[in-house]
């Protein structure tokens, strides 16, 4: 299944893991490598030392390539950076923030840079930055997310109608089906996050976990485009930031309530119910935690087969 991105990538599949906060570790971008697809080190929810810790047991997992995810926003970015250099890895996606800001200094390092963007504006800015590929991500997607609420579909052909370069679609993808509906709105490849927060690999606590299995249709909300819009699942905290939309809150009010390492008590330490709860609307068609391994079989294997009966329609 060759085409710009594997080559980009070195990769088998057309199909890279998120580098998501507290669920991409080591494990997780390993086992993603060792499948055959991009496996990603989410930089953002790790102090410096704790990514070249990750970095170093990653290249003792495997011997495939992997990248790192670094959000812009990150307060020590230079020391991130820095790491990432000396440690040797190749590929970096940079999101939330100006990819001028980092793409000429990583590629006269020989990295290969994506970034990721939620609309075509700045789809068109990532590739006039340098960038060798860029992943625009849907509404659907967990996490932080793009203020425009552009869906998947809407946004990918779009982005490719303007775009020269790779294009790697992202959000509400999880499936072989939805992957091969992508790439015929004229993605080269997916990007996959909520699914492999499921897995059996995933830093993230088992009972973020089960609650992602859990979810149903509708589970899933955008909120705090004050701050910075994120999807997550409805729980007690979601509530109460509902309840404090209602009176009309100040950005620091809003701020208040959110506090410090929210993501970090719901997603990596598991509080279920003042934790914040970060995953995608696709978490509805995630039933069962697995190893990245069977994911990535199944993807594949659903792909293939779909594609050959579409052919035959």
């Amino acid at each position: 299944m060759q085409n710009k991105i594997t080559e980009l990538f070195g990769t088998k599949y057309p199909i890279v893991q998120a580098g998501m906060i507290w669920a991409s570790g080591w494990r997780l971008a390993s086992a993603a490598s060792n499948s055959g697809i991009l496996g990603l080190i989410g930089a953002g929810s790790m102090y410096p030392e704790v990514l070249r810790e990750h970095i170093q047991k990653c290249k003792k997992a495997t011997d495939k390539p992997f990248g790192v995810n670094v959000p812009m926003l990150y307060p020590d970015i230079d020391k991130i950076m820095d790491i990432i250099v000396e440690e040797g890895v190749k590929i970096v996606f940079t999101s939330a923030g100006n990819p001028k800001t980092w793409t000429s200094w990583l590629k006269e390092r020989g990295i290969t840079v994506v970034h990721v963007v939620s609309s075509v504006k700045f789809a068109l800015k990532a590739q006039d930055a340098g960038v060798d590929a860029v992943v625009a991500e849907g509404f659907e997607a967990g996490g932080h997310n793009g203020r425009e609420e552009t869906t998947t579909f809407t946004l990918i052909p779009m982005v490719k109608e303007k775009l020269s370069i790779p294009l790697i679609a992202a959000g509400g993808i999880a499936t072989g089906r939805g992957m091969l509906a992508a790439m015929v709105l004229g993605a080269d490849a997916v990007q996959v996050g909520s699914r492999f927060v499921a897995s059996e690999e995933a830093s993230s606590h088992i009972n973020f976990k089960q609650k992602v299995v859990d979810a149903k249709e509708g589970d899933t909300q955008l909120t705090l485009k004050e701050l910075a819009p994120v999807r997550m699942l409805k729980n007690k905290f979601f509530d109460d930031l509902q309840e404090l939309y209602s009176k009309g809150p100040s950005v620091d009010e809003l701020k208040e309530l959110l506090g410090r390492a929210r993501a970090k008590r719901g997603m990596f330490e598991g509080d279920l119910v003042e934790g914040e709860l970060e995953i995608g609307q696709i978490a509805g068609l995630i039933n069962e935690i697995k190893p990245v391994s069977e994911i990535v079989e199944e993807m594949i294997s659903e792909f293939e087969k779909t594609k050959s009966e579409s052919l035959n329609f």
